[in-house]
């Protein structure tokens, strides 16, 4: 039914003499602090502040400054990764989406900016995780905070508001966009065959084997897949990615075609996602977001890696990684 009356309200857009062009350039990946500044009164905007944990935020940060009108969603407790079948970092079901993305105040209709605290590559990581998820979902209108929020309370002349905002309710209604999405299955077929890239986001300890994260249950990469590390695209001096000439200079060590970019648990993973897609118009990238800790959980798939005895001796004496 939803999806009958977007169909209506897009024909009805197309008759009053306006192009589907015109209305995409409306809403780009990045959105600059003063861009964000100007349309703060535009009753279709929502701007979802999404700090937590895992850059020294959450409900109290935010409740004692954010953007004017922000509601909040933390990254880490909000459901925008959840555990299923025993595997943690999932990607949440359409009835979980819908709850989460309907209760946090948003609908087809809104411009929803993600706000992250802006202090470094993995704060980023979760804006795009967040950003790729309200996309897979068959939201289009998203856009992230170029700088979160640190680069807003730059400017002094920016408002900071207090307390907590509390979003209405609406009715968001998922449809799983699968050229965003990128499953176990397609993974192993595309490790065998080649057909396309598989793009490794973590740092270069994990993609050898030296490390690995505490869910994933061995140690090494996908076969076949190139190493990215998501950082190499994140300038930490200015705490914002790098500029598009750098971004596509790194990109350009990848080959032509299809990209399923992966990690431990889809967050490092969503930053090349949406270098790739979002700001290079890479558009047959996908992520997979269930990456190494699903991967891993079926002990049948295969892992390679340049992991030795001497790397289990020395983490066994609690000597290096």
């Amino acid at each position: 039914m939803l999806s009958a009356l977007r169909r209506i309200a897009f024909a009805a857009t197309l008759a009053a003499g306006f192009s589907v062009s015109t209305l995409a350039s409306e809403v780009t990946p990045l959105v600059s602090p003063s861009w964000l500044k100007a349309n703060l009164s535009d009753s279709n905007l929502v701007v979802l502040d999404i700090r937590s944990a895992l850059d020294g935020g959450g409900a109290e940060a935010y409740a004692q400054g954010h953007v004017p009108g922000a509601v909040h969603s933390d990254y880490d407790k909000g459901g925008w990764r959840v555990t299923r079948n025993g595997v943690p970092f999932m990607v949440p079901t359409t009835a979980e989406l819908e709850k989460l993305i309907g209760e946090t105040g948003i609908d087809e209709d809104n411009h929803v900016v993600v706000v992250p605290a802006g202090v470094h590559v993995l704060d980023f990581g979760a804006a795009a995780r967040v950003y790729w998820t309200l996309k897979a979902a068959g939201h289009n209108r998203v856009s992230i905070l170029d700088g979160g929020f640190a680069a807003w309370k730059a400017d002094s002349s920016n408002p900071v508001e207090t307390g907590v905002n509390r979003p209405s309710p609406k009715i968001f209604s998922v449809e799983f966009n699968k050229n965003a999405l990128a499953d176990a299955a397609e993974v192993e077929r595309v490790s065998k065959s080649g057909d396309a890239t598989l793009l490794d986001a973590r740092p270069a300890s994990f993609f050898s084997g030296k490390e690995k994260a505490p869910a994933a249950k061995a140690y090494g990469h996908i076969p076949r897949a190139r190493n990215i590390d998501s950082a190499t695209f994140y300038d930490p001096a200015t705490n914002r990615l790098r500029p598009q000439a750098e971004l596509a200079a790194i990109a350009a060590t990848l080959p032509a075609g299809p990209v399923l970019s992966y990690c431990n648990t889809g967050h490092w993973a969503a930053t090349n996602w949406f270098v790739l897609s979002e700001l290079l118009g890479r558009k047959d990238t996908k992520l997979y977001a269930g990456s190494m800790v699903e991967w891993t959980a079926d002990g049948n798939r295969p892992v390679e890696s340049q992991r030795t005895r001497w790397d289990d001796l020395k983490k066994s004496l609690g000597v290096g990684l």
